[in-house]
């Protein structure tokens, strides 16, 4: 157990603030209890002038995009969603081997936990190291102490055979583990494919994680080819009466769609940063009720930052406030909650904050929004364990991981020119 001595912690909801010492327990989905300064704990950490509140779930992110970050220009510039696809990420994930998957995994666990996020619903995809890879990903979350959602990318672009390895490797890792089944998006899955994802999600209990309408072409394609809608074609095959469905992006979907995924409960993930860096959209939550979390897209870990861009880009465009905005961040761990996944409030991010302002409950969102960033991040507390404290990775070798990830980087590099 962990003593937090003089803590301010600032409730995730209400914004109330309670000062006192608070002992966090270390199982998972436990949680803390306030009690006096001299009780008993195998570690304690002086809290004084510090910030103590819940810890961030990133909604959607990309474990295989964590060794992009400063990688050659492609050989052709895309003009538009589908070539940025072709020529950068489909290019990427196809140069993917074992232990770039597993050096990608190790850092974008190590950039959760130094940026307060302690748990991670990701969207994996490299064909060429298929089998497994959900296992070797969701092993260097564990050795970092970062909790994770996996599902791995089940597309046809492949071909038959790697559609049939990646049905495969969902249902042997479903066998042992929490996951979802992963969907590339509608304009790259044929109908017998669907209906197979589909069935290996219902029989594991699970729900599927699926890109949609994330740029007009999907719908256009679905359209052409099936007739409807990206969302009424996952309704007729059955998609919407699974339970846990994350849809990522749904920036181009009409109000019979929007009402479909209201009213099947089903759960959005939003990616504002990734959405204005290719240029696809914006996004809008009419008609889609309550159920919106806050991705990143694999393009960072930062949850603070995420939020700041919904809200500063969304205001624009969408009927939204700040409190909206950080419900939504908030929403990740109504996600976990709602399917059982043990999440507790022992996952704690600790801020040393140097505001030149006073912090109230009236006023936290105005911190939140305009004052805080990662950088503030000094301690994070996954499951009750202390996984990173003042700007060291407490659970792994940090420094080997980064020594060996720039070495995998530069031979990702170098395949993804031949």
């Amino acid at each position: 157990m962990i003593l937090l001595k003089n803590a301010t912690y600032i409730h995730p909801e209400t914004f109330e603030i309670t000062t006192g010492n608070m002992l966090v327990d270390e199982a998972p989905g436990a949680g803390f209890q306030f009690v006096p300064a001299d009780a008993k704990a195998d570690k304690v950490i002086d809290c004084t002038g510090l910030i103590v509140t819940q810890s961030f779930v990133n909604a959607h992110h990309h474990v295989y995009s964590a060794l992009s970050r400063g990688m050659n220009a492609p050989k052709k510039s895309p003009t538009n969603f589908t070539e940025t696809l072709e020529y950068i990420w489909w290019t990427l994930d196809q140069c993917l081997d074992q232990d770039m998957v597993r050096l990608s995994a190790l850092t974008t666990a190590m950039n959760c936990a130094k940026h307060g996020c302690t748990f991670a619903i990701d969207h994996h995809a490299s064909p060429n190291y298929l089998k497994g890879s959900l296992e070797t990903i969701a092993k260097a979350f564990d050795e970092v102490g970062v909790g994770h959602l996996l599902c791995y990318e089940i597309t046809d672009r492949y071909g038959v055979e790697k559609t049939r390895e990646s049905l495969e490797e969902s249902d042997d890792y479903l066998n042992n583990r929490r996951g979802l089944v992963g969907l590339h998006a509608s304009f790259t899955v044929e109908e017998d494919t669907l209906k197979k994802s589909i069935e290996i999600a219902g029989k594991h209990k699970t729900g599927i994680h699926i890109h949609v309408a994330e740029d007009p072409v999907d719908e256009k394609i679905t359209k052409e080819k099936y007739g409807c809608s990206v969302v009424q074609r996952l309704e007729r095959a059955g998609a919407l009466t699974l339970k846990n469905n994350i849809f990522g992006h749904g920036l181009h979907m009409d109000l019979i769609e929007r009402t479909l995924v209201r009213e099947s409960g089903t759960w959005m993930a939003v990616n504002f940063d990734s959405n204005l860096n290719n240029r696809v959209g914006f996004f809008t939550s009419s008609e889609l009720g309550d159920r919106i979390m806050l991705g990143t897209d694999g393009m960072h870990s930062d949850m603070i930052k995420s939020a700041q861009t919904a809200l500063f880009a969304g205001q624009n465009f969408d009927n939204v406030g700040w409190g909206d905005i950080y419900t939504r961040l908030r929403n990740g761990a109504r996600y976990l909650h709602e399917s059982d996944i043990k999440h507790g409030s022992n996952n704690l991010v600790i801020f040393d904050y140097d505001s030149p302002t006073p912090v109230t409950q009236n006023n936290f969102l105005g911190h939140f929004y305009f004052g805080l960033e990662g950088r503030h991040v000094k301690h994070t507390i996954a499951d009750g364990k202390l996984i990173y404290s003042e700007g060291k990775i407490l659970t792994a070798d940090e420094e080997t991981i980064l020594k060996e990830s720039r070495k995998a980087a530069q031979l990702l590099w170098n395949k993804m020119s031949e």
